[in-house]
């Protein structure tokens, strides 16, 4: 896929310095630049790399000046930032803008999709599934009965949607990711054994979430697991049973939460962070990477630690955490002084 400086600069409203028929095909860093790539420069720590990068064409800011030869083609806006992430985003919608049906895969004829549907090889469409328009679906998905996809939605290859799943419009789940698969219930008996209880909710998933590769969402055992608008989920993240997300709460990697549990609106929760079930966390809650929470946050808390406490407490304490030695050894001088002098 191949586009000329001049086609670029009418995306961006930009001037072109330079040769409008330049081709590129791939993307670089200004310093890694080679012949057929496009870059930018928007930090003048990087202006040196302006002259030698190799890139056929470079997006600059307006305010740039050239102060010797260069080989490059530039492209002069007025956030030349902005308009490389506007390209990034432009580049992205072209490059998976597939439509139609690969074969060999499995479409259920009472499944009903909308126009520019996209379906990869060996991917399977249960029982009165229900897909907006524009969606995309990679190869080897599986998506069960009675699931709903909204518009404008992208399934990457090898994820697995579980049946009555719900998603909404303009969502992005990742390779591998698992959404509806049975939450984690079981009842002990007497002798020792467990009998699983049956899981026969499902998962709602609103408008604008991404979810990332690998990422596990259980299915309720009655009512829904849900996942509202705006939400941000990184890869390898546990959401069990019966939880819910409250709106643009964003998640890092390898944190689990455990069933029942609500988190509010616009939290921000750090990677491998453990937390309890049947707590409820307030919104606008920062939660440090590695924490263990065992109880309800109030809005607006910050906490750190495991099991976690206020931030501010934790890292006054951690000032004596890191010189426990050193203070055990003080203690021990000061009682070995104190009997002497007794």
């Amino acid at each position: 896929m191949k586009f000329t400086a001049e086609q670029i600069a009418g995306i961006l409203e930009g001037e072109i310095i330079g040769n409008p028929n330049a081709e590129v095909s791939k993307l670089s860093k200004i310093e890694e630049g080679t012949k057929g790539s496009l870059t930018f420069l928007s930090n003048p720590k990087y202006n040196n790399f302006i002259y030698t990068t190799q890139a056929s064409v470079t997006i600059v800011n307006k305010s740039f000046e050239v102060e010797s030869e260069i080989t490059t083609t530039l492209i002069k806006v007025e956030d030349a930032y902005g308009a490389f992430s506007k390209i990034l985003e432009f580049y992205d919608q072209v490059k998976n803008n597939k439509t139609g049906i690969e074969v060999p895969c499995v479409l259920s004829e009472s499944a009903k999709h909308g126009t520019d549907f996209y379906l990869g090889s060996f991917s399977y469409i249960g029982e009165n599934v229900m897909i907006g328009n524009n969606v995309k679906i990679y190869p080897n998905c599986f998506v069960g009965d009675n699931v709903v996809i909204g518009d404008n939605t992208v399934i990457f290859a090898g994820a697995k949607i579980h049946s009555e799943t719900e998603i909404g419009k303009n969502c992005n789940i990742y390779s591998g990711t698992i959404i509806g698969a049975d939450g984690f219930g079981f009842a002990p008996n007497t002798d020792g054994t467990y009998t699983k209880i049956p899981q026969i909710g499902n998962v709602i998933i609103e408008d604008n979430v991404d979810i990332g590769a690998a990422t596990t969402i259980d299915r309720a055992t009655m009512g829904s697991t849900i996942i509202r608008k705006g939400v941000k989920l990184d890869n390898q993240i546990q959401i069990a049973h019966n939880v819910e997300i409250g709106e643009n709460t964003v998640i890092a990697a390898q944190t689990g939460v455990a069933g029942t549990t609500k988190i509010g609106k616009n939290c921000m929760i750090g990677g491998q962070v453990g937390i309890a079930g049947h707590l409820i966390i307030g919104n606008n809650v920062r939660i440090q990477a590695q924490s263990g929470v065992g109880k309800n946050i109030k809005d607006n808390e910050i906490i750190q630690g495991s099991p976690s406490f206020g931030y501010s407490d934790f890292s006054k304490s951690y000032v004596h955490f890191k010189n426990l030695p050193k203070i055990v050894s003080e203690i021990e001088e000061l009682k070995k002084k104190i009997n002497n002098y007794g």
